[in-house]
């Protein structure tokens, strides 16, 4: 099997080429956007059928959210068209696509955890480019897998993690929001899904569409942040206690809104392929690896 992955110095991508750097029975080609911009379909067409790929994995993304209002068009192009040129590349030669997408292209307002069939309604721009891409996604090429998933963090990249333990450092108090739940997702769970689907989409050639993948249990980012700043001490990452004040967000206005539900169910998942939900408490054991 033959691996293309664009975007391999995000959060997941990293985590994508750590993890198939182990797999002696693939053969992988993890390109940075320098290498390859996905924006660009004579560059996408020309490396796409150089490869050969059975596989593209879309793990390139805009993900500024408030950025997003101001540059939409920028987030358009990343998130929309760079999506649609890798799908019609990857129709051209009969290989499977698969793209990370988001919970923000729900409006947050339900009082359930959001299943794959509810309907979308993006609140913003960066939701609105993802739900493009997407359907984008889904037109060019009916061998595809569109992976929503919610509250990233890892080793790698830019995340709440990083943040609280960076702000940890120089506070003895943070405000964090507590009227906003969802599922905080490893970068390198979301990828050992991705291979495990990789592995098995061949098999189950009635399993393409779309899928949600997230971390459980479900909290509000101020309980994450407790739960960061606990384990953090535990394992001498902070050498303070760090007080978590709850706020809501009316508290902490930001250009972009944010969902107040990012619950995702993942049942389909585990009954398509047998992946369960990322279980991040164990993740956040290896804390220091973040910091």
């Amino acid at each position: 099997m033959k691996i293309l992955i664009a975007g391999k110095n995000g959060q997941v991508g990293s985590c994508l080429v750590d993890l198939l750097e182990a797999q002696t029975e693939l053969t992988f080609l993890a390109l940075e956007r320098e290498e390859l911009d996905i924006t660009d379909p004579v560059q996408v067409n020309k490396i796409v059928t150089e490869f050969q790929p059975d596989i593209i994995i879309n793990a390139a993304a805009y993900t500024a959210v408030d950025k997003a209002e101001q540059e939409c068009e920028l987030a358009n192009a990343i998130n929309n068209d760079g999506p649609k040129n890798l799908a019609h590349a990857a129709n051209r030669i009969n290989a499977t696509i698969i793209h990370i997408s988001t919970d923000y292209v729900f409006d947050g307002d339900s009082a359930e955890s959001y299943t794959e069939s509810d309907v979308t309604a993006p609140q913003g721009e960066y939701g609105r480019s993802k739900l493009a891409g997407e359907h984008a996604v889904a037109h060019a090429c009916p061998k595809h897998i569109i992976l929503r998933t919610a509250w990233v963090f890892g080793e790698h990249g830019n995340n709440f993690v990083k943040t609280m333990l960076r702000l940890a450092k120089t506070r003895e108090s943070l405000s964090v929001v507590a009227d906003q739940f969802g599922g905080p997702t490893y970068a390198g769970d979301i990828a050992n899904a991705i291979l495990a689907i990789s592995k098995q989409i061949s098999r189950e050639s009635n399993a393409y569409g779309v899928y949600h993948f997230s971390g459980f249990p479900h909290v509000s980012w101020h309980t994450f942040a407790e739960k960061i700043f606990e384990i953090a001490m535990d394992k001498d990452v902070i050498l303070q206690p760090i007080k978590v004040k709850p706020i809501t967000t009316l508290d902490y206005p930001t250009p972009a809104k944010r969902p107040a539900n990012s619950r995702l169910n993942c049942d389909k998942i585990q009954n398509a392929f047998g992946i369960k939900q990322s279980d991040w408490q164990v993740a956040l054991v290896r804390i220091e690896e973040y910091s």
